[in-house]
């Protein structure tokens, strides 16, 4: 078996006395581990810091052996992500949550806006934002998607302000007034291509939503806690937008 794809790397952990086997969030293929021998080396050990984009090539006996990798940079993003808590707390969330799904199951959706959820962490809002859409894809893939579209009292696509915590579906401003205290803020740009997010409560209130979802749906289920990552990724992104 063998197969060539590109990757990111999310983590390593030593195998031996030089070899590590390395964790990769790959295009085709989905979350992967392989071993990497002579990984704990001089030459390699800046090529497999978790952020950097590598090709791929993966070759094992039978598919479900765990493997021997060989990688190659693509682009090194660790050394600029370490610099920035938004950055690394961002991989890390996002990262723990790819953890969430079986190994090498391909959802190429989130390999490409992990990509691009890197090459923008300089900006904290925008970080942010990606973030969000991020575990919304996330509780899609784990098959417990929302349903944002339309207004689900009215079926109006008009004025969404709240998501039902009952079903997961998007309620209009004038028809969740009266139930106001028992729903869930959803801030307007997470319905919307064309609305961005605008402040730290906003964003504050979108997490706020989708970790009412994972808890019961996934951490809940699981005897999970949320990941440590994700208070670290908010409490940085805090620092970063008030320091602004």
């Amino acid at each position: 078996m063998e197969w060539r794809d590109e990757g990111i790397i999310l983590g390593a952990r030593r195998h031996g006395e030089t070899s590590i086997i390395l964790e990769v969030m790959t295009r085709d293929h989905g979350r992967h581990l392989g071993l990497v021998r002579g990984g704990r080396s001089r030459r390699m050990q800046p090529m497999i810091q978790p952020g950097n984009r590598v090709d791929v090539v993966w070759r094992a006996r039978m598919d479900e052996h765990l493997g021997m990798m060989q990688v190659e940079p693509v682009n090194f993003a660790a050394a600029r992500l370490i610099e920035q808590p938004v950055a690394l707390f961002g991989l890390q969330l996002a990262a723990s949550h790819l953890r969430l799904l079986p190994e090498r199951d391909p959802h190429r959706n989130l390999f490409e806006t992990l990509a691009v959820i890197l090459e923008h962490s300089e900006d904290s809002l925008v970080a942010g934002e990606l973030l969000l859409r991020f575990e919304i894809a996330m509780l899609e893939e784990l098959g417990f998607g929302l349903d944002l579209r339309r207004c689900a009292a009215t079926g109006s696509a008009e004025d969404l302000a709240y998501v039902s915590p009952k079903s997961g579906r998007a309620v209009s401003r004038e028809a969740g007034a009266p139930w106001a205290g028992k729903l869930l803020a959803m801030p307007a740009f997470m319905v919307s291509t064309n609305v961005r997010a605008a402040s730290l409560p906003e964003l504050v209130d979108a997490f706020r939503l989708t970790a009412f979802f994972f808890s019961r749906h996934v951490w809940e289920p699981r005897a999970q806690k949320p990941p440590e990552a994700r208070d670290g990724f908010l409490n940085a992104l805090a620092r970063s937008l008030q320091a602004a």
